[in-house]
């Protein structure tokens, strides 16, 4: 293996020149490279504000389909280099870190959900974006937290549907929808931590601030909430209200940009079980930095790629996602 590009971690070990300035450098290769930077809001405060496009997953999917971009660096987990690399598949489409993966991807096995999809024919298959390709190539509509609930009310009201891998955000979208949608038993780490408990807490020490939440919350954390909504309503929520403080059960990255778009406003992350912590933090968002970033351009590794048959089946469901989207106004 070239020493230059050694990526037995997962990423380019490879050590910056001392002195150089970081955002300088990653600026300077993304115009000689005809490269765009995008990221998710989760990402650590120094990438977001780097990156040519932040959004949620819904929004970089938009913008990966779109790019005239030769190279598309994804700053964020696995699931979303894949779904960039899927939707265009002539550009070349690297992470920062392979090991940034997904705990809920994790959750459910290509081939374990293939075998439940088989035992229940008859059935549209709708998944969850926070899925690998494989799963992707056996769905029939993907859907992100943003578009699931009006996805769902857009098919016909007697549709028999499973619904992966999520079974929190599952669970919300059948309370809201009147549906009974047939769940797959899977869950993301850090919205199945927070502590319920520690946020009445926190209501007490803020009793003005409104509660606002992931769907792919657990439902006791769901019903004590002001407000739900994906990671990009949840922002927009925020910047709107009259409110002026609140306790956010999300992943903490995105407070960020809560606080960018309302600095006069105060932002309280939701504690999760583990009393060590006072926030909710995805240690795999967090292994993404601006050295691996800058590593990652410099030598244009590591690369995502996905099998051309797995390929040509999972665009078709997110393909069929960004025209409803649209067609829905999303």
């Amino acid at each position: 293996m070239n020493s230059k590009t050694d990526q037995f971690k997962g990423y380019v070990d490879m050590p910056v020149p001392e002195g150089t300035d970081l955002k300088e450098a990653i600026d300077k290769l993304r115009k000689e490279k005809n490269a765009i930077i995008l990221a998710h809001y989760y990402q650590t405060g120094d990438i977001q504000d780097i990156a040519d496009f932040v959004g949620d997953s819904l929004a970089l999917a938009q913008w990966a389909a779109k790019t005239t971009a030769d190279i598309i660096v994804l700053c964020g987990v696995h699931f979303m280099g894949e779904t960039a690399k899927i939707l265009s598949p002539d550009k070349k489409v690297l992470v920062p870190d392979l090991n940034a993966g997904c705990s809920l991807a994790d959750s459910c096995p290509a081939d374990e959900f293939a075998v439940f999809v088989a035992q229940h024919p008859g059935h549209t298959v709708i998944s969850y974006v926070n899925t690998t390709a494989a799963v992707k190539a056996v769905t029939d509509i993907v859907v992100t937290s943003t578009n699931a609930k009006q996805i769902v009310d857009s098919l016909p009201e007697d549709e028999k549907i499973i619904f992966g891998p999520d079974r929190n955000l599952g669970n919300y979208i059948n309370s809201i929808t009147g549906r009974s949608m047939l769940l797959w038993n899977g869950a993301c780490h850090v919205h199945e931590q927070f502590s319920l408990e520690k946020i009445l807490d926190l209501k007490k020490q803020f009793p003005e601030a409104e509660v606002i939440t992931h769907p792919e919350c657990k439902q006791p954390i769901i019903h004590i909430s002001d407000f739900i909504g994906s990671t990009a309503a949840l922002i927009k929520y925020t910047a709107e209200s009259d409110k002026k403080q609140f306790i956010v059960a999300t992943e903490s990255g995105v407070i960020h940009e809560m606080k960018k778009k309302s600095p006069e406003k105060e932002f309280i992350p939701a504690p999760p079980n583990d009393s060590t912590c006072a926030c909710n933090e995805c240690n795999f968002m967090r292994l993404n930095t601006l050295q691996k970033l800058y590593n990652c351009l410099k030598y244009e590794t590591p690369e995502i790629l996905v099998d051309k048959d797995i390929q040509e089946k999972a665009v078709r469901p997110i393909r069929k996602m960004l025209d409803l989207s649209e067609r829905l106004g999303l």
